[in-house]
Order: C-alpha cells, then sequence, then structure tokens
C-alpha cells in the first residue's frame, strides 16, 4: 500500500474543504480473541465542537479514544482526520500525524522524569523543528495559562501529581493542534484548577476552530463541552444529550 502524506494532504483540506467535520469514527470495532470491546461505533467530531465521551469503567470509551490517537488499531471500520483515512497507515505515519496535528493527554500525564516541566512542555515544539528560544517562550506562556508558570525549572520529583497534570495538559495544548484527545484529563485535579485547565482547551478549540473528544466521568467537565456522547458495553447507546456549554 502506497503511504500517504498525511501532513500535506490535512494542509489542503484545511484551506479547500467547507466539510466543517474533523474527525469521523465510520463502524469502528476493536477485538480481541472473543472479546468485543467496540462494536460498530460511528462518530462526528466537527471543528470548534468538544465532545465528551462518558460511560462506565471497561465501557470501551477509552479503547476508542486510542484509537482516534491512533495508538491503537480498530478491528474493523475506518477513522478519519480533515477527510483522510489514518487508521491504515503505519505507525511511523500515524505517529507523525500525531505530532502534527493532535494534543494528546492522559490520566497518567506520562511525563519525561529526565526533563523538567517546561522542557516537558518544549517537546512537540522542538520534536516539529521549533528553535529552543521559541519553544521555551511558547512553553512559559502555555504554563502561565494554566496558572503553574513557577514550575518551569521543576523536576518531576519537585511538583504534586496534581501539577503534574496541568503540565500534562499545557504540553498537550502547546503546539495548538487541530484535534486534542483526552482522557480524564482532570482526574488528579481538584475543582477549581479542573475548571481552568478545561477552560484553556475550550479557549484553544473554539479560538483556532479546532476539536476535542474528551473521555471524563465528571460531570461538571461534561457539562462544559458542547455534546455528551455514553459508551455502553462497547457501543455509543445512541443517545447524544446536548451539555449546556462553558
Amino acid at each position: 500500500m502506497e503511504e500517504r502524506s498525511m501532513v500535506g494532504s490535512h494542509e489542503q483540506n484545511r484551506t479547500d474543504s467547507r466539510d466543517d467535520t474533523l474527525l469521523t469514527c465510520s463502524n469502528v470495532g476493536l477485538q480481541y480473541g472473543d472479546i468485543e470491546v467496540l462494536a460498530g461505533v460511528s462518530l462526528d467530531v466537527a471543528r470548534g465542537e468538544i465532545v465528551a465521551l462518558q460511560g462506565a469503567s471497561g465501557s470501551g470509551k477509552s479503547s476508542l479514544l486510542h484509537i482516534v490517537a491512533g495508538l491503537l488499531s480498530p478491528s474493523g471500520g475506518e477513522v478519519r482526520f480533515a477527510g483522510n483515512r489514518y487508521d491504515d497507515l503505519s505507525d511511523a505515519r500515524r505517529s507523525d500525524l500525531r505530532l502534527a496535528s493532535f494534543g494528546v493527554v492522559f490520566q497518567s500525564g506520562d511525563l519525561i522524569p529526565e526533563l523538567s516541566m517546561g522542557e516537558n512542555v518544549e517537546v512537540p515544539l522542538r520534536l516539529q523543528g521549533v528553535s529552543r528560544q521559541v519553544a521555551r517562550r511558547r512553553a512559559r506562556e502555555q504554563l502561565d495559562e494554566l496558572g503553574i508558570g513557577e514550575l518551569y525549572d521543576r523536576s518531576r520529583s519537585q511538583v504534586s501529581g496534581g501539577q503534574a497534570q496541568r503540565v500534562a495538559i499545557a504540553r498537550a495544548l502547546v503546539h495548538e493542534p487541530d484535534l486534542i484527545l483526552a482522557d480524564e484529563p482532570t482526574g488528579a485535579l481538584d475543582e477549581e484548577n479542573a475548571s481552568t485547565a478545561i477552560r484553556a482547551m475550550l479557549s484553544l478549540v473554539r479560538g483556532r476552530r479546532a476539536a476535542a473528544l474528551v473521555v471524563t466521568h465528571d460531570g461538571a467537565v461534561a457539562a462544559m463541552c458542547d455534546r455528551v456522547l455514553h459508551v455502553r458495553g462497547g457501543r455509543l447507546d445512541g443517545t447524544d444529550a446536548r451539555a449546556d456549554g462553558a
């Protein structure tokens, strides 16, 4: 199969497409042996839209997010970004797409322990070829926006779990991605800091007409999103409850 350049085709779609749909999952399934984790999940997320995924533990919502992030390959169906299918690309091509266009944050944070908090935030920019000076400035600005600018030079051992999670969110936002994928991003945060972090995400998404898919058990976070979808037993249950918005 001939590999496609997702970055180039993405730029063309941003300029030429009149379709506001940024992310499309079509009949996505995931199966491990006899265990069906996801069964025919289909959803669209438009530019400027934040969609929450809720469901019980083991319902398949995090697996769906991992497929959208390109970290898992579905057993069936298709996943498209800006109109271009990418679930069938190689791991390297999906990694390139993730770096160029996605911001991913997990509940565990997954910070690099050898780097300072500021250097962790700089990582996506440096991998994109941004100069150290510019990356440092943008990382400081992003940390300041989340109210943790003072953490820039601290090591992982010098910050709390909640602080580390906010650093991970800053890292996911710093390169201004077109699609933000967050798995319980506020699980380690108190109510005030969770609100600050989510509002920063919402501001980026709506300001840049990006999109976000957020797995959360937190009703307050879900209420700040545009739509709330429920996953039960590997399926969307057919409801598409509109949140109140922020």
